[in-house]
């Protein structure tokens, strides 16, 4: 209140001392003629600048003025602007002697300033005018933000129980004071140094700490007030285990936590509705670098905004792991500073992440840190939990049973900290095991432990886990042990396994176990196993090494609890199938019309008539089978599963919001079916995927859909024929339809402009587009879906050509640039200048060490891919070069030009080694096998010294592995000259790419069509 106060009285002295200075100005424009404009430039900055104030100051005193945080912090802003004025009145006020001379009938004033000073008051005014305007902007929208920006923000996707501070993570440790003291004020320093690096990186092996160091940062951070967000990843946790809503989860924490923040998250969220399902990358630049960048520019900015990010290693997909170290290694923020805390396991995948960003992060390995250290700390540790241990179990007993108050004792503290070093997870586990006196006294327990201890050939997680398991069987008769394994791999085998996490209640409907005996199980794992006394909580790992050690292939012929995982996969697959086969059913919410959206049914409904079993087995059940090697009766099972629940599978997944799930499970299945031999399923699986991409949006929105949807599927589809029965029976006449599924296998929209070049990489695995909007958009050549939005051309782009490891893309530019991209990433690797005009096509070598760029400058240019450097400029060509392309031993280029002419050149002198002569140009360019032919899209051209006659559609597929090398005419897609496919007109003038049975068409509209053709039907054709 105090600081509004301050404000406010501020803003009203600004006012005052405005008025005195208009007046002055006033005065001084009637009596000094030589300083006309220096004075009303000054009067008019004045008086902006006081219309400035009195909005501030109107606005802080309505009913709202304390809500408006940003405006409150705006006290040294204000004093600036009144230090600036009162300097201004001090020097235009006039004097006693020019008072008497004006007395007298002389002029008297004299203007005090020279244009410079005028120009620098000016300046000054201006900056704290825009400072005060910047938050009038945020503040004067609070009362209508309060709710809709908190609709528009809660719209963002989030991963529940992600945040340090979630009720998920509730119980989990921060360090004891007077541990870890060291380690915390290097990462303290580290993010208050504003030169440090923008990632850190903290990496140690499994049970070392590292999410308890990451929660105390986190925690320390936001009572300081500069934790942004932050996100601990936890594989088989729905959304937590991967990079779905990663960012748009730290940008909703993120406009929570600093001030000012979520003004320019909803901007940024206004501008492009669709952001959140964008590139991963994309999202992080418009939600968070953006939004932290202009808030920068306000007078609240904190100096440094931290964020979290705890256990890389448990992310589902390596892609995905080093993806998020380049976005975070390559953030630039001059102010605020962000700092990116990571935490992992010192895997491959993220020691091969980081090294391709060395020179970009700060890194700290916590093995390295002195054992002495390490030691302490645990000891500490442990010494506070047995204390708790002593405290609550000597509540429980009578004096004669209560424990010492110094037990265990010193040497018995340091002999358990010498085994746990370097594993903090070793002290917390044996501490939970011992304090669980449900069954045996503390003292026991920890005898337990202390006599497993001495086996010294055994591995630290044997001696952490192995005591904990053989506590449930010890002095049990051969029978009961035998029954307590058995029922072990069946219930904790389940939930190690699992997808996600289930409650007990959900976890024994599944696995069809009586609740009794998925609780009886459990009783003795409170150690390691994350058990809510509620039966409809979830119950969830403490740590995922439990998982390691159960699951090790070579722990089973010595670990008596070992779970054959892949054995498990196979159960919970058919437990999957049996669960859907009993309770799925058509319109399972009893919803009244065909049309009505899923988001008109309750949450509360939703999980009544689709209870968490069901919903598991609807999102897992593929996974599980694939996973599991199942056998063939397995495979007839899912069968009779498709043919009879397909569309009411999919009508409960679009209920739950999961039909993308559903589409991913398909294709995936699909996949996994070509290695199967099985073609009555693969058939289903294949049309299946068909149906559902072709319907995708409607059933997405509308559930009942999925029924209406059959209508309109081609006679002879799979899916229409087994289900004909469930079309709906209130459509009488039904529509004509196509007998089969047309070509066209996808349609991808994003461009916003016609599409300049198509390409598949060489893998086949991702296609890219380049377009007129100036970008270039990375596409998943199975789903369709964009992975990247590579954005930095400032003309349109013109081409587009992936390297031959798949590994980089290169895009030529009317900006006369080149530039060359990480395919991973998204990020720009090198911007390569020289041509004086625009770039039309660029080409890596098969090496994928160089690369050949042509361009409207007649020119065509070799380059280092490494370097950037310009190695050879070819020059001859009398009109531009449309396209070019490598040997396939990358010693020569070949490029065909609108002069008519084809080109070879030596790659390593840049000599013109032959020119072929054409009666057209040619758009598309490639070496026959051989290397003694040409082949384009206008026809094959023999080269001087081929013994060969080539000749049409003889070349049109030149080997096994190499696409079809075509474009289109304006009409038809055609190659070697040929015609081969019609188009309609919406389709014309786009580019075409092939790749084995896979056709696609980039159109003027901007759109991508994704065909597919038979390759063998193709080559009898133009063979014929």
């Amino acid at each position: 209140m105090a600081e509004a106060l301050g404000v406010a009285s501020s803003v009203i002295a600004v006012v005052e001392l405005s008025v005195k200075v208009l007046s002055l100005c006033l005065q001084y424009s009637r009596e000094v003629k030589n300083a006309k404009d220096d004075i009303e430039r000054l009067r008019k900055e004045v008086a902006t600048f006081k219309a400035t104030a009195d909005e501030l100051k109107a606005l802080l005193e309505t009913p709202h003025g304390k809500e408006l945080k940003t405006s409150q912090q705006l006290v040294s802003v204000i004093e600036d602007g009144h230090s600036t004025l009162g300097k201004v009145e001090q020097r235009l006020r006039p004097s006693t002697g020019r008072k008497a001379m004006s007395r007298f009938g002389m002029r008297a004033l004299k203007w005090p300033f020279e244009s410079k000073d005028v120009e620098g008051t000016i300046h000054n005014l201006e900056r704290c005018r825009g400072n005060i305007s910047l938050a009038l902007n945020i503040d004067q929208t609070v009362i209508l933000q309060n709710v809709d920006d908190r609709t528009t923000l809660h719209q963002l996707p989030i991963a529940h129980g992600a945040s340090f501070d979630s009720k998920a993570d509730e119980h989990n440790p921060t360090c004891l004071p007077n541990t870890r003291e060291e380690l915390l004020k290097e990462i303290d320093r580290w993010i208050d140094d504003p030169k440090s690096k923008t990632t850190f990186w903290l990496n140690g092996m499994a049970g070392m700490g590292k999410s308890t160091i990451a929660r105390t940062l986190a925690h320390s951070r936001s009572k300081r007030g500069d934790l942004g967000a932050s996100f601990f990843i936890k594989r088989g946790e729905i959304d937590r285990g991967n990079l779905n809503k990663l960012m748009s989860t730290l940008a909703h924490q993120l406009a929570f936590s600093i001030p000012g923040v979520a003004f320019f998250i909803k901007k940024a969220l206004d501008a492009n509705p669709a952001i959140v399902g964008k590139s991963v990358k994309e999202q992080f630049e418009k939600l968070i670098q953006g939004p932290l960048s202009e808030v920068a520019a306000t007078p609240i900015a904190p100096s440094s905004v931290v964020m979290v990010i705890d256990a890389l290693d448990e992310c589902d997909q390596e892609a995905d792991i080093r993806l998020l170290i380049n976005i975070f290694s390559q953030a630039k923020t001059l102010r605020p500073h962000l700092r990116v805390f990571l935490t992992s396991r010192p895997e491959l995948p993220i020691r091969l992440g980081f090294n391709e960003v060395q020179g970009s992060y700060q890194d700290l390995v916590l093995h390295d840190i002195p054992t002495q250290i390490v030691e302490h700390d645990i000891i500490v540790f442990l010494n506070d939990e047995f204390k708790k241990i002593r405290h609550n179990f000597n509540m429980t007993v009578g004096d004669e049973r209560k424990l010492p108050p110094d037990w265990p004792g010193r040497p018995t503290v340091q002999s358990l900290a010498q085994m746990a070093v370097p594993l903090f997870i070793f002290a917390a586990t044996v501490c939970r095991f011992v304090g669980d006196s449900r069954r045996r006294s503390p003292r026991t327990r920890l005898q337990m432990v202390l006599n497993h201890g001495s086996r010294s050939h055994e591995s630290q997680l044997e001696q952490t886990y192995t005591p904990i398991l053989r506590s449930q069987i010890t002095e049990l008769p051969k029978e009961e042990r035998e029954e307590v394994i058995k029922d072990f791999k069946v219930v904790v085998g389940s939930i190690v396994t699992l997808a996600s996490a289930l409650s007990v209640t959900a976890l024994s409907r599944l696995i069809d176990v009586l609740p009794e005996v998925v609780d009886e199980r459990l009783d003795a794992l409170h150690s390691v196993l994350s058990i809510p006394p509620e039966r409809t909580m979830p119950v969830r790992l403490l740590h995922l090494s439990f998982r390691d050690y159960l699951v090790d292939p070579g722990n089973r012929e010595t670990v008596e609890f070992w779970v054959d995982e892949k054995v498990t996969h196979r159960n919970l697959a058919k437990h999957c199938l049996r669960v859907m086969h009993s309770a799925l059913q058509e319109n399972i919410c009893g919803l009244s019309f065909p049309g009505t959206r899923r988001s008109a049914v309750d949450s509360s409904e939703l999980e009544e008539r689709i209870p968490p079993q069901l919903q598991y087995a609807c999102l897992s059940w593929a996974y599980h089978h694939m996973e599991g090697d199942p056998q063939s009766n397995d495979n007839n099972e899912v069968h009779d599963f498709l043919t009879t629940h397909f569309l009411h599978w999919v009508e409960s997944l679009s209920l739950m919001s999961r039909v993308k799930e559903c589409l991913d499970s398909l294709r995936s299945l699909a996949r996994w079916l070509e290695k199967q031999e099985d073609s009555s399923l693969s058939i289903f699986v294949a049309d299946a995927v068909r149906f559902l991409q072709a319907n995708f949006s409607v059933v997405a929105e509308a559930p009942l859909q999925a029924y209406s949807c059959l209508v309109f599927a081609p006679g002879k589809s799979v899916v229409r024929k087994t289900f004909e029965q469930a079309i709906p029976r209130w459509i009488s006449n039904l529509p004509k339809v196509q007998e089969s599924w047309d070509a066209c296998l996808l349609t991808l929209e994003g461009h916003s402009d016609w599409i300049s070049s198509v390409v598949f990489s060489h893998d086949s695995k991702k296609l890219a587009s380049a377009s007129g909007d100036k970008t270039i958009r990375i596409w998943n050549a199975e789903t369709g879906e964009c992975e990247r939005v590579l954005e930095g051309h400032s003309e349109r782009v013109r081409s587009v050509a992936f390297s031959h490891n798949s590994k980089r893309v290169a895009s030529a530019s009317d900006d006369k640039t080149i530039r060359i991209w990480s395919v991973e990433t998204g990020v720009c690797e090198r911007v390569l200048e020289g041509h004086s005009d625009w770039v039309i096509s660029v080409a890596f070598s098969y090496d994928s060490k160089k690369l050949a760029s042509g361009s409207d400058d007649k020119t065509i240019r070799i380059w280092s891919v490494e370097t950037g450097e310009c190695e050879r400029v070819l020059e001859g060509h009398s009109d531009w070069v449309s396209s070019v392309v490598f040997s396939h031993d990358s010693k020569k280029v070949a490029s065909a030009s609108w002069d008519k002419t084809i080109r070879i050149w030596n790659a390593e002198t840049g000599e013109c080694e032959e020119i072929v002569p054409s009666d057209c140009y040619a758009d598309v360019l490639s070496f026959t096998p051989d290397e003694r032919g040409i082949v384009t899209d206008r026809g094959v051209f023999a080269l001087t010294g081929g013994s060969q006659s080539y000749a049409g559609s003889a070349m049109l597929r030149q080997s096994s592995e190499a696409p079809i090398l075509a474009c289109t005419n304006g009409t038809w897609i055609t190659a070697a000259g040929e015609d081969l496919l019609w188009l309609p007109p919406e389709c014309r003038n786009g580019k075409v790419a092939v790749s084995g049975s896979t056709v696609v068409v980039g159109c003027q509209s901007g759109k991508v069509l994704v065909l597919g053709i038979s390759v063998v039907e193709v080559e009898q054709w133009t063979d014929a």
